[in-house]
């Protein structure tokens, strides 16, 4: 502990019995166990509070780490997304200019709604996968080929 050999604690005993006296030895000896107990539990409160400050502060740079990569990954949706958007709006517009003097107008209207309804959903989709960030990406397995062909 304190690199004290045994010959030492028998030097530091007899002189303590000598200066202390016989009669108040074992007093002595419990006040400084006593001591002692109460100075390793403050050491033990302070380890453990010094423990949870750094865990706290772990955590803290951890929470930070994270919602950095998240704003990184909505920012990146965002400068992909707009460029499409744009595209199958410009599409969408002279899709319906173009059939405006068609008979077919309602056709268009229709397949116009129906792309960009997919577009929406191919957004969303694509959010909600770069959202769960925290989870790998799932392999797709691919069709097997049998050699009987239909």
């Amino acid at each position: 502990m304190f690199d004290i050999s045994w010959g030492e604690f028998i030097i530091v005993g007899v002189v303590a019995l000598i200066v202390i006296g016989p009669k108040e030895l074992p007093g002595v000896i419990r006040a400084v166990g006593r001591s002692m107990a109460k100075l390793r539990a403050m050491a033990g409160d302070f380890r453990s509070q010094f423990d949870d400050a750094l865990r706290e502060a772990e955590l803290h740079d951890v929470k930070k780490e994270f919602d950095e990569f998240k704003n990184q990954a909505t920012g990146l949706s965002t400068s992909t997304f707009d460029p499409i958007r744009k595209e199958l709006q410009s599409v969408a517009e002279s899709a319906k200019a173009t059939a405006s003097g068609e008979t077919g107008v309602n056709t268009v209207n229709e397949t116009v709604q129906s792309i960009s309804a997919e577009a929406q959903a191919m957004e969303t989709e694509i959010r909600a996968g770069a959202s769960d960030a925290t989870t790998p990406p799932t392999p797709t397995a691919e069709p097997t080929k049998s050699g009987n062909a239909a």
